[in-house]
C-alpha cells in the first residue's frame, strides 16, 4: 500500500484494514474516496488523510448464466456496465452520473459508490435502486475489522442484511472493498413518446394515466418548455415534453405504443422517438443534464409522492425563483435555485405536500458547510443511526461530518 501522512492507495482488502488500523492508531479521521465523483455531496469531510480506493479495482466473478458478479470496490462503473452489455445484461436500476453535474467529467464514478450513495435512475419504482439489487459485501469497519455479508445468490436470508445497511451510508460506517450484484436481462428495444405543450398539471395527469394503463409505461418524466432543449443534443427542442418510455420485446413495445397513442390521442401533438436516441434522453434524465450547467448554483434532489410535486412547485414558486424537471417514475423533483439554497423554504413545503426527502445535492462550500445537506432525520430515525454509527465506527474516524455536523457521528439517509 504506498501512503503517505496525507494520502492512503490501498490495493487489497488489507491493505484498507491496515490503513483504517493505521488512522486509528493515529487518531486520525479518513475521508474515503473512488473517483472523487461525489466528493462534493454533503458537508465538506473533516478528515485530512485520504483513503483513495481507485487502486481497489477489478472485477473478480462474473456469471452470466447466473445473472450475478462481483467486483472491487474501486471499479469504475462504465467497465462494469460494458461488460454487462456485451452480454444484453444490465444494471436494472440505471445508477446515476452525479460527475458532469458536479462539475467532473462523466464517467467517473464507481461500484462502491453506487451503493454507498444507494443511486438509483428514471426506473426507480419498478426497478428499486442499489440496494434492492445488492447481494454480498466485503468491508473494513471503522474498528479496523475485516466483515462480510451476504453472498453471491439472491436467497440469502441469514441473519441481518449488512449489505443494505451500507446503501446510502457514504462511506459512513465502513469502507468498502468487495461487492457482489446480480445483473438483469436488458431489454430488447425501447421507444419513448413524448407529449408536446402540456404544463405541470396536465403532465402530472398524463403521467399518472399511463402508469395507471395496461401499457407497462417503466419511466416517466416531465421536462417544461425552458428545459427541453437541454438533454439528448436538443433532441427535444420546443415545446415542453411529456416522456414516457416503453420497454421489451419490439412486438409489444410496437403494441404498447399503438395503445397509449390511442389514449392520448386528444392531447397534441405526439413524438416517437425510438433505441439509441430514447436511451439518450433518459441518460439525461438520470443523470440530471437540465442542471448540468458548470455553476454551483443550489440543486435539489426531492424525493416526494409524485401526484404532489408540481403542488409543492407551484407554492414554491411563489416564493422563490426555480427551475425544476420531473422524474415521476424515479419519484423525484429536481429543483434549481438561483443563489441562495432555500433550505427551510424547500423543506417545509416538501413537507406541507405529504412529506418526503430534499437532498441538497450541488451547492457551494460555504453553503454546504451551513446546512443541513441530507434530509434530518426524526429523532426516533436518528437515535437508531447513531446507535448503528455507534457499533460499526465508534471513534468516528470514517468520512467525520459528511452527513451531520453534530459531534462528527453521521446519519444513515436510506432515501440517497
Amino acid at each position: 500500500m504506498g501512503q503517505t501522512l496525507q494520502y492512503l492507495a490501498p490495493t487489497t482488502s488489507e491493505d484498507v484494514q491496515s490503513a483504517v488500523q493505521w488512522a486509528l492508531a493515529n487518531e486520525a479521521s479518513l475521508e474515503i474516496v473512488g473517483h472523487g465523483s461525489k466528493r462534493a455531496i454533503g458537508h465538506p469531510v473533516q478528515a485530512a488523510p485520504t483513503l483513495d480506493l481507485s487502486g481497489l479495482a477489478g472485477v473478480t466473478l462474473y456469471e452470466p448464466e447466473e445473472l450475478v458478479f462481483s467486483a472491487k470496490a474501486g471499479t469504475p462503473l462504465v467497465e462494469i456496465e460494458a461488460m454487462l452489455a456485451a452480454r444484453g445484461q444490465q444494471l436494472a436500476f440505471e445508477p446515476m452520473d452525479y460527475g458532469p453535474l458536479l462539475g467532473e467529467p462523466a464517467g467517473r464514478g464507481t461500484i462502491g459508490g453506487v451503493l454507498a450513495a444507494n443511486l438509483s435512475g428514471p426506473r426507480r419504482l419498478k426497478a428499486g435502486a442499489a440496494r434492492d439489487h445488492i447481494l454480498g459485501i466485503s468491508a473494513v469497519s471503522g474498528r479496523g475489522e475485516l466483515f462480510k455479508s451476504g453472498g453471491r445468490v439472491v436467497k440469502n436470508v441469514t441473519g441481518y442484511d449488512l449489505s443494505k445497511a451500507m446503501a446510502g451510508s457514504w462511506g459512513t460506517l465502513a469502507v468498502l472493498t468487495d461487492v457482489t450484484f446480480k445483473a438483469l436481462p436488458a431489454a430488447e428495444t425501447e421507444t419513448t413518446l413524448a407529449l408536446r405543450g402540456l404544463y405541470d398539471e396536465d403532465a402530472a395527469a398524463a403521467m399518472a394515466m399511463a402508469l395507471g394503463c395496461s401499457a407497462e409505461v417503466s419511466s416517466a418524466a416531465h421536462l417544461p418548455q425552458n428545459l427541453s432543449r437541454s438533454i439528448a443534443g436538443g433532441a427535444l427542442a420546443g415545446d415542453s415534453a411529456t416522456l414516457l418510455r416503453v420497454e421489451g420485446f419490439a412486438p409489444s413495445v410496437a403494441y404498447r405504443v399503438e395503445h397509449l397513442k390511442r389514449l392520448f390521442r386528444n392531447a397534441g401533438t405526439i413524438d416517437e422517438i425510438a433505441g439509441e436516441a430514447s436511451q439518450a434522453i433518459w441518460r439525461g434524465i438520470r443523470d440530471c443534464a437540465p442542471f448540468t450547467d458548470g455553476t454551483e448554483r443550489p440543486v435539489w434532489r426531492i424525493s416526494m409522492a409524485p401526484a404532489e410535486a408540481h403542488r409543492m412547485v407551484l407554492a414554491l414558486r411563489m416564493e422563490a425563483a426555480a427551475d425544476v424537471f420531473y422524474d415521476w417514475q424515479g419519484g423525484l423533483v429536481w429543483l434549481r435555485l438561483e443563489a441562495d439554497p432555500e433550505a427551510a423554504l424547500v423543506r417545509h413545503l416538501v413537507r406541507a405536500f405529504g412529506g418526503g426527502h430534499a437532498t441538497l445535492v450541488r451547492a457551494s462550500p460555504a453553503w454546504r458547510a451551513a446546512l443541513p445537506v441530507f434530509e434530518p432525520q426524526p429523532p426516533a430515525l436518528a437515535a437508531l443511526s447513531s446507535r448503528l454509527k455507534h457499533e460499526f465506527d465508534p471513534k468516528g474516524i470514517l468520512n467525520p461530518g459528511r452527513m451531520t455536523l453534530a459531534d462528527r457521528s453521521a446519519n444513515v439517509d436510506t432515501a440517497a
